[in-house]
C-alpha cells in the first residue's frame, strides 16, 4: 500500500481544489498530478478566471500562485477568505521573498511555496494539520539571496512602485527592474 492508495487500493478524495496559474503547462501538470492524488481540481489561467471559480464551487483547498497575467495572487487570497473561509490557501511563486511570504499569511494564506514546487511538499502543505510546523532549511541563504530578499521587502513596504524603492536603496531604477524581473537566487 503507498501513501496514494488506501487500504483497498483507492485513491482517497481529498476535496475540491481551485488552482490559479498563468503558465499553462505548469498548471496543467500540476492539475493532473493533484487529480491523480485525490484532488478534485479546477483551474484557472487567470485571476478573473479564479474569480469566476470561487463564485460557482466552494473549494476546500486553493493553490494560487502570485504573479498571474492579470493581477497579484495576494489580492485572490483575501477574496477567497472573504467568500469561503474554510478554504486552504497555499500561495505558489518563483518570485518568493520574506515581505510576499508574510503579507500571504497576514491575508489568511496557510503556506507558501517557491517554485519550482515538488508535489509532495504541495500535497503535504495541503493537508497539513493545524499549528503544524515545518522543518527548518537544511542550509542557510546564500548572500545574493539575502540582498534579494532585502530588495523585495523594501519594494513591498513601498507598495510595489519601482521609482520609489530605487530611490530608498540608492540605486538606479533600470538595474532594480532589472533585478526583480529575475528569480530569486538559491
Amino acid at each position: 500500500m503507498t501513501a496514494e492508495t488506501n487500504a483497498s487500493g483507492e485513491v482517497p478524495s481529498h476535496g475540491s481544489l481551485l488552482l490559479a496559474d498563468d503558465d499553462n503547462s505548469f498548471r496543467q501538470r500540476l492539475a493532473v498530478t493533484l487529480g491523480r492524488r485525490g484532488f478534485e481540481v479546477r483551474a484557472a489561467a487567470s485571476q478573473a478566471e479564479a474569480r469566476e471559480l470561487m463564485r460557482s464551487f466552494v473549494p476546500d483547498y486553493a493553490v494560487l500562485d502570485l504573479r498571474l497575467g492579470d493581477g497579484n495572487g495576494l489580492d485572490l487570497v483575501s477574496e477567497l477568505r472573504a467568500l469561503h473561509p474554510h478554504t486552504r490557501v497555499v500561495i505558489l511563486t518563483g518570485y518568493g521573498n520574506l515581505a510576499t511570504a508574510v503579507a500571504a499569511v497576514k491575508e489568511g494564506a496557510t503556506d507558501y511555496l517557491a517554485k519550482p514546487v515538488d508535489p509532495e511538499d504541495l500535497i503535504t502543505a495541503l493537508l497539513a494539520q493545524a499549528g503544524e510546523r515545518p522543518l527548518p532549511p537544511a542550509e542557510p541563504m546564500s548572500a545574493d539571496r539575502v540582498r534579494w530578499e532585502h530588495i523585495q521587502r523594501v519594494y513591498e513596504l513601498c507598495d510595489r512602485n519601482v521609482s520609489e524603492t530605487a530611490r530608498r536603496l540608492k540605486m538606479h531604477r533600470r538595474t532594480l527592474q532589472r533585478i526583480l524581473a529575475k528569480r530569486s537566487p538559491r
